[in-house]
């Protein structure tokens, strides 16, 4: 496994030199975090440890939400909250995929397209839903964006995760919809094209040259919708690659392993340094653009409609209470680490209180 820090470390110049005039400041402000993450050139937290009070430096994480050391916690929270709105019925996950001819569009126009793309992709849905016989109603979906493949190129696409029903506000009926077919394929990519050459006109753009006619929608039933969240979640707020999967980092190039999408099998991508670095940080998202949103009745402005649902639906669920961070261990005694003080800009460097470099273990140092 090698550090995305150090990766960073050694092709950096390279990198910048070849492509830093075209970076965004959200890549240049995410790369500056990944360099710096957990190491010595941030600022540091004092721990003790409860039961032999041994005393430490830890460098802070960066906490950005594309950084691959940080925000596990957020991410298994966010799993959790979207868990407790689960409702009894079969659960589907639909995929919008723009066609490849409109990604340098996309790229040059993230902000704007990545809206509409999210917006486009659950207006469909939710037209599908009020027009099917057996719904006739408002859908409620939770759709998040995906920037890239396994194989970390370019490819933007929205999966919402949503549940096989729907609510009718005028006659206050709930209805759903069993079977493995929730709707077609092709109908969904029909109506989400039109949507998305609706939204570039209205934007004033140009429809990319060679737009197909025929465009890419699936729509796959998930069971109870639980694997589909946490599948969902793990790309939501540490990045695009895991530091796991960077095998190796030679003098001129990096490889990495993904699981291929058609068999299933792990597989390995060798590419030069600075490629590398610039499939990473192509999928750093704007300032403030939000990945993932809720809609229709799993919005939270519908709490208290989520709520009664659940109560007529006889849905058992007990708010458990929020997921701790993970307790720091004392390799010393086996007591735990509490934090005494943050944001030390200067670190004193006293006999038994060494400073570390954050990468011993202690997941739980993202403050």
């Amino acid at each position: 496994m090698m550090r995305l820090a150090d990766v960073i470390a050694a092709f950096e110049d390279d990198f910048l030199q070849a492509h830093g005039q075209h970076l965004l400041p959200s890549q240049k402000s995410a790369l500056t975090a990944f360099k710096t993450c957990r190491t010595a050139l941030r600022a540091h937290m004092q721990v003790r440890c409860d039961a032999c009070q041994e005393t430490q430096y830890l460098p802070h994480s960066c906490g950005h939400r594309h950084c691959p050391h940080c925000q596990a916690h957020e991410s298994q929270r966010w799993i959790e909250r979207q868990q407790a709105k689960q409702l009894p019925c079969d659960y589907f996950m639909l995929t919008f995929t723009l066609p490849a001819q409109w990604r340098p569009l996309v790229w040059q126009r993230q902000g704007l397209l990545y809206d509409a793309l999210i917006k486009c992709a659950w207006e469909t849905v939710n037209t599908f839903a009020r027009n099917d016989r057996q719904l006739q109603g408002h859908a409620g979906a939770v759709a998040v964006l995906h920037t890239h493949n396994r194989r970390l190129d370019f490819h933007p696409h929205v999966h919402l995760v949503m549940p096989a029903g729907a609510i009718n506000v005028q006659d206050k009926r709930w209805r759903t919809k069993k079977g493995k077919y929730l709707f077609a394929g092709k109908a969904l990519a029909r109506v989400f094209r039109a949507r998305m050459l609706e939204a570039v006109a209205r934007a004033g753009l140009r429809v990319p040259p060679q737009t197909p006619k025929e465009w890419v929608a699936h729509c796959k039933q998930v069971g109870s919708g639980a694997k589909a969240i946490a599948y969902l979640g793990r790309y939501l707020y540490r990045g695009v690659i895991q530091e796991k999967d960077i095998l190796q980092a030679g003098r001129n190039s990096v490889t990495f392993r993904y699981r291929d999408s058609k068999s299933g099998k792990w597989a390995t991508r060798t590419v030069a340094g600075v490629e590398f670095l610039r499939l990473v940080l192509q999928h750093v998202l704007p300032k403030g653009f939000r990945r993932a949103r809720n809609f229709g009745f799993l919005h939270p402005n519908s709490k208290r409609l989520l709520g009664l649902l659940q109560v007529v639906l006889r849905v058992r669920f007990t708010p458990a209470p929020p997921t701790p961070r993970p307790a720091w261990i004392c390799a010393c005694c086996g007591g735990i680490k509490t934090v005494v003080r943050t944001r030390i800009d200067r670190c004193p460097m006293v006999e038994g209180t060494p400073i570390r470099d954050g990468v011993d273990g202690n997941r739980g140092c993202a403050m």
